[in-house]
């Protein structure tokens, strides 16, 4: 096994696109909480809406595919 992978650049690259996608699916988050009539997060906690966080996450699992295919590139 190579240790190759163990880069300084090459950990540091990993660790940027990580902070880039989860900052990317948080504002896209942000900003489909906007465009919708309610707020999303106050709906998912307080009124413990299972159905509308059962959407929020398949949301977040199609917006991360986006991601990881983008920087992936």
């Amino acid at each position: 096994m190579s240790w190759d992978w163990l880069h300084p650049d090459v950990v540091l690259g990993s660790v940027l696109y990580a902070l880039l996608g989860v900052a990317l699916l948080w504002v896209s988050f942000a900003v489909i909480d906007k465009i919708t009539p309610y707020k999303l997060w106050e709906e998912i906690v307080e009124h413990k809406n299972v159905a509308l966080g059962i959407v929020v996450a398949g949301m977040f699992i199609a917006i991360g595919q986006i991601v990881a295919a983008a920087i992936h590139g």
